[in-house]
């Protein structure tokens, strides 16, 4: 089977493991418009901060004959009638099933002055790729002054990892609350609270209407409410866009993104399938990268008709209650804890059906809501207290059973043995989940360290564990560690293994 996939991003790469991972007969062609390796996204703005070595990004893949990659080679048209992609430098790739995994593209909303016609003003920034991350960081030591357009997660993450290099940040947002997709006014307050102690100004209701410049570069920046504020860099995070030209072009049906159905297939062509940032499913988009994943394995699963999800069905993860496990949002900042969860905020529009407890204690950052549907949880919001996110994403995602009271899921007095403090890998059962985002549990790695991997990074080759967000790599480094101790014969050469043999770190 010959499959064309165009995109080679953290979707498009999984897909293509999975696939030849399970049908020995696939040859694939990826067409790749960046030159580099696959990496992690969701850990830029680390690299922005200074937390993440640029390098040290790259996902893990098993190389193959069976598939050919070509990079900085993007697809140029799909002839559907000839079943061909034509790429960039002219190249007819004939397919038998055609992927589109092509992701987003960084939103640039219409501020005067930001471009002109050689690009983005010099000091005004998006941060989508690696090639935008290094943009920022070569521009970081000659600023003093940066605003971050965007108080959406990654707007967060980049405006906490700018301040954290030492400049005066200040972050402008259009709505009268951060996350507003995610957070509700009291948890808005908190995180808001938190930033500030940080060194980062929050500026709510406004947004930025002109970008002034000095001999061709960023000076300053006037906002809609007339405000002007000297800055030296912009760095725009006001959403994404599905990548949808090349499908529009090839007259596949598009809304916001390309449409799919259940089965990840164009209603107009069932040889044309989509995933990711780039899809519309019928169950709608996330936006997160664990969606993607999700429809990857799905995907190959359906083509290999031994998978749990059928190609004539939505993810059977989803309930009656809106429950999805792979709706995990976090911030990943130094000094900024924040986890949400499924309908967390979302029982302030008045649904009868919920249960929600709140805590909240903004002298100290911390606010935490559950939100309880038929004896599950379904939603919960956690700022500044790791433990809490940790033991709560593990019940959503797993989908335990909560207690008849949901304040015992918070309040840790009364937590007893559904709350228990945090747990020493040794004492974990085989199947805790220690990575979220693959689901990936301790049997597994530890099954990994005995078949010969001694390090965090040979487990990620191995179970995919830790290329995610990477909350779990301290965790699985523990596990190294213990296992090191148990067999001091082992190899051990991860500089992680120092970091603590907590489930919650």
């Amino acid at each position: 089977m010959k499959v064309v996939v165009i995109g080679h991003g953290m979707v498009g790469s999984r897909f293509v493991d999975d696939l030849v991972g399970r049908d020995p007969h696939a040859e694939v062609t990826v067409l790749g418009k960046e030159r580099h390796e696959p990496y992690n996204r969701v850990l830029l703005s680390s690299v922005v901060s200074g937390r993440t070595e640029p390098g040290s990004l790259a996902l893990p893949s098993a190389p193959t004959a069976r598939v050919r990659v070509l990079r900085g080679v993007s697809a140029a048209s799909i002839d559907r009638d000839a079943r061909e992609v034509v790429d960039s430098a002219g190249e007819h790739h004939p397919y038998e099933r055609l992927v589109l995994a092509t992701g987003s593209q960084a939103r640039v909303p219409g501020i005067q002055g930001v471009a002109n016609d050689r690009g983005l003003l010099p000091g005004v920034s998006v941060l989508k790729d690696l090639d935008d991350a290094h943009r920022i960081l070569a521009g970081i030591p000659q600023a003093r002054r940066a605003v971050v357009l965007g108080a959406g997660v990654l707007g967060l993450e980049v405006a906490t990892g700018l301040a954290s290099q030492g400049l005066a940040v200040t972050l402008v947002h259009h709505h009268g609350r951060l996350m507003e997709r995610q957070l509700g006014e009291a948890a808005a307050q908190v995180t808001t609270g938190s930033l500030r102690k940080l060194g980062v100004t929050v500026i709510t209701e406004t947004s930025v209407a002109h970008a002034l410049d000095r001999r061709g570069a960023l000076s300053a920046v006037r906002l809609t409410d007339g405000t002007e504020m000297l800055t030296d860099m912009l760095v725009m995070c006001a959403g994404t866009i599905p990548d949808t030209a090349l499908a529009r072009a090839a007259g596949l049906p598009c809304e916001r993104g390309v449409v799919v159905g259940a089965d990840l297939a164009s209603p107009a062509d069932a040889r044309v399938f989509a995933i990711g940032d780039c899809a519309q499913p019928p169950e709608g988009g996330t936006g997160l990268v664990a969606q993607g994943w999700e429809q990857a394995t799905r995907l190959v699963d359906s083509w290999a008709s031994t998978g749990t999800s059928g190609a004539d069905a939505p993810p059977e993860e989803r309930d009656a209650d809106g429950l999805d496990p792979t709706n995990v949002v976090r911030v990943k900042a130094a000094g900024l804890d924040v986890v949400t969860m499924g309908l967390s905020g979302k029982f302030e529009h008045g649904e009868r059906e919920l249960r929600a407890v709140r805590m909240s204690d903004p002298a100290i950052g911390r606010f935490v809501e559950v939100v309880v549907s038929h004896g599950l949880l379904v939603g919960a919001t956690v700022v500044g207290d790791k433990q809490a996110a940790s033991e709560l994403s593990a019940m959503y995602t797993r989908m335990l059973p909560v207690p008849a009271d949901p304040a015992h899921l918070i309040i840790r007095p009364l937590a007893g043995a559904a709350r228990p403090a945090a747990t020493a890998v040794a004492d974990m059962g085989d199947d805790h989940t220690v990575c979220q985002c693959n689901s990936v549990s301790k049997g597994r790695i530890v099954a990994a360290v005995g078949d010969g991997c001694a390090s965090v990074d040979d487990v990620a080759k191995a179970t995919r564990a830790g290329t995610g967000c990477g909350d779990c790599r301290s965790v699985v480094a523990a596990l190294i560690a213990v296992s090191a101790s148990e067999n001091p014969g082992s190899p051990s050469h991860d500089d992680e293994m120092s970091a603590p043999a907590l489930a919650g770190a």
